[in-house]
């Protein structure tokens, strides 16, 4: 798409920076939109599942402003969540308001740019992908999504694969503890070599959670328990919506073991993928997920549709929904699953 058309995405976290401006109810504004009034847009515009495969454009400096600005909108957000909790006295639903907007806002929005900065090779963007975790407080995942992740996908090493059967709510567990873990053993194998010292002192992990420490200390103690509070259950908020993100995008996919005792390379039939213009656009090429797990460098903009991996039968909205409810989503995705295991086999 023409790197224009991103900017579609502009008024998606503008909408959250504006509820939480205004506060009060307007603040479910932005959560109906992402869950409610998409999912129903991806039902009625034509443009899902893509029966051909189709190619990725050409990177551009616009790619990369939307990019800047999606980083903004979840800082302002934040700023505006905090001062919100800490200088108005809120009722429960308003609180629940506020805690939804900014939890999706973390998430859908900061989690997801951070990842696309994440897999950058510039320092600088790197850098500010590690700071856009940090209102989900899920810095480790600029580790272990990278180096983690990416090397075990659709394997039973990979937390973040969810196997088949298994419901939603049991993947969070395992994938938010599995990540958070598999995150300290891969820093530690990257200095295991180096001076004791020295694995203080270079641990990414370490400094991260230091990093996340220090700012919620900062919030509790300058603005209040009500602010950090609010701040923590927004963060889980954003980052169970990652995982159930993270769910849909692999859900019952295993690479084939090989007699070497190694798995087969990465490919496109091991990632869940929609090429769904309304998705693509708001959730920056993220449902184009089969092209970026096969060739992860590839920036978002170029990324290209194959027709030949597994399609999800709806949009990104309404996949996280359907997951909610196991019996619906089990009978939906198993189905295709079955489909595909046939199509593969033939």
């Amino acid at each position: 798409m023409n790197p224009l058309v991103y900017f579609i995405a502009v008024g998606f976290p503008l909408t959250a920076v504006l509820g939480l401006w205004s506060g009060g109810l307007s603040t479910f504004a932005f959560p109906a939109l992402a869950f409610v009034a998409v999912p129903m847009a991806e039902l009625l515009v034509p443009g899902l599942g893509a029966k051909e495969s189709a190619p990725g454009g050409e990177h551009r400096t616009a790619h990369d402003v939307v990019l800047v600005h999606a980083f903004v909108m979840v800082w302002l957000g934040m700023g505006l969540m905090l001062w919100q909790s800490s200088a108005v006295v809120l009722g429960s639903l308003e609180w629940t308001g506020l805690v939804l907007c900014a939890g999706v806002l973390f998430g859908a929005i900061g989690i997801n740019v951070a990842h696309e900065m994440g897999h950058r090779s510039s320092k600088m963007y790197q850098a500010l992908a590690k700071v856009l975790l940090l209102p989900a407080l899920y810095t480790h995942f600029f580790i272990e999504h990278n180096r983690g992740h990416h090397r075990h996908i659709a394997t039973p090493a990979d937390p973040a694969t969810a196997r088949r059967n298994e419901i939603v709510y049991a993947f969070w567990f395992r994938s938010v503890t599995g990540g958070w873990m598999s995150a300290w053993r891969i820093e530690g194998h990257r200095l295991q070599r180096h001076a004791w010292w020295q694995r203080v002192v270079n641990n990414q992990m370490l400094r991260l959670q230091l990093m996340q420490v220090i700012a919620l200390a900062l919030v509790g103690f300058g603005l209040g328990t009500a602010a950090l509070l609010t701040w923590v259950t927004s963060a889980v908020v954003g980052f169970l919506l990652l995982e159930t993100v993270n769910y849909v995008e692999h859900y019952g996919l295993l690479r084939e073991r090989l007699p070497n005792g190694r798995y087969e390379r990465v490919a496109p039939k091991h990632s869940w993928t929609s090429d769904h213009p309304i998705s693509r656009a708001l959730l920056y090429e993220l449902p184009r997920h089969a092209d970026h797990h096969a060739y992860a460098g590839r920036p978002y903009g170029a990324l290209r549709h194959f027709s030949d991996a597994p399609q999800l039968p709806t949009g990104y909205a309404g996949m996280i929904l359907l997951a909610l409810i196991p019996p619906v989503y089990k009978r939906l995705i198993h189905a295709q699953l079955d489909s595909e295991a046939i199509r593969l086999a033939s």
